[in-house]
């Protein structure tokens, strides 16, 4: 017999119980029932990460022969507004910066609202749900619809749907709010995220920790209350339930949270577990190819008719290059044009420019139909 204690940090008690090999052995046994089977989506996954990997290394191998990249033209942006239907915004460094919408975006959205354009807005911050980011757009005075908003807190519960994930399953979620409110939409149970914000392991010799058995899926966002036993509950779940999924909303590096300096990214999370569990992680948020399928597939767009707009290389522009989308960074975030135009960066959009305001300079012309 061994005894399981976990503690929040205020020290009150929050289980206490006792457990046996055999019959934890026993339950390992019980197979899934016939109507789902988590190998195909799991076996998908991680060709996907592969595959995502590959194209970060196939853009660095091509370096040498790709053109320097092109500062936009006036010419060049009514060419791409001729040819472009639908433009997906990143928004932190494109539309906003922190809490303050950047110089000429709202009128910017506007001129290609009269122009005919379907506007999609991205985000790879899944600590908000779409009704979290429509508030945040309403209080910058920004006219957006709900369903124009996509982010990875919303992909991860949209793939879960796709692959018609189990009602009698659960998600343990390492990540924030936004996540939650999304998988409640799609009436998907769950348990973590912020409930699991204060707890803590107290390792005592022969400790367990007990999780449940009935985690199908760990999503894993960013997550600013990351702490150990969230890592050890999603791990435990991932090795040790049959067939639990493995799903990151984004492996970004470092994120901005403040404007003094580059904090860890969701990458930091995803990696721990990754890790522990030696498992590849299925990714929905930019660049992997889930989260431009289902905006294309709900809009019924063709790639050729999209433009990517972003600030960041390694996520928004290498997203659009990996989907065959028109791309265009704007200096107004994290990328600056010395690192562009450097030797060592080989992801290069179609153009750039200074801000998404740039595009103002366009003749305000509507579309043909």
């Amino acid at each position: 017999m061994v005894n399981c204690a976990v503690t929040r940090a205020s020290g009150s008690l929050v289980s206490s119980r006792a457990s046996t090999a055999p019959a934890r052995q026993q339950y390992c046994g019980v197979t899934r029932p016939a109507a789902w089977n988590p190998a195909p989506a799991r076996e998908a996954g991680a060709a996907a990460s592969r595959q995502l990997r590959m194209s970060v290394a196939a853009q660095a191998a091509g370096n040498g022969a790709s053109t320097k990249p092109q500062r936009a033209t006036a010419e060049g942006k009514k060419a791409i507004l001729d040819k472009v239907d639908c433009f997906i915004f990143d928004c932190d460094g494109v539309i906003w910066r922190g809490d303050s919408v950047i110089d000429g975006v709202p009128e910017t959205l506007d001129m290609l609202r009269g122009m005919g354009k379907q506007l999609v807005f991205v985000t790879n911050n899944s600590t908000k749900s779409r009704a979290g980011y429509l508030n945040k757009f309403t209080s910058l005075g920004l006219n957006v619809a709900a369903e124009e908003i996509y982010s990875s807190s919303y992909a991860a519960a949209a793939y879960l749907e796709s692959i018609q994930f189990p009602k009698d399953k659960k998600v343990y979620v390492v990540g924030e709010v936004g996540i939650q409110e999304e998988l409640d939409l799609k009436g998907i149970s769950h348990l973590g995220g912020p409930a699991d914000a204060d707890k803590r392991v107290e390792l005592t010799p022969g400790m367990l920790l007990e999780h449940d058995h009935d985690v199908g899926a760990v999503v894993v966002g960013f997550d600013r209350n990351i702490n150990y036993y969230k890592i050890q509950m999603a791990t435990l779940c991932i090795r040790e339930n049959p067939g639990c999924m493995f799903i990151a909303t984004n492996t970004d590096a470092v994120t901005h949270l403040t404007d003094a300096q580059e904090w860890a990214g969701n990458g930091s999370m995803v990696g721990a577990i990754r890790g522990s569990t030696k498992r590849e992680p299925t990714v929905v948020g930019k660049p992997a190819e889930f989260m431009l399928a289902n905006i294309a597939d709900k809009f019924g767009l063709r790639r050729e008719q999209i433009c990517m707009v972003g600030d960041r290389l390694d996520t928004d522009i290498l997203f659009g290059k990996n989907g065959g989308l028109t791309t265009m960074l704007c200096l107004s975030g994290v990328t600056t044009e010395e690192q562009l135009l450097s030797p060592e960066n080989s992801i290069h959009p179609d153009c750039y420019m200074d801000s998404l305001a740039a595009l103002l300079e366009v003749k305000k012309e509507p579309v043909a139909v």
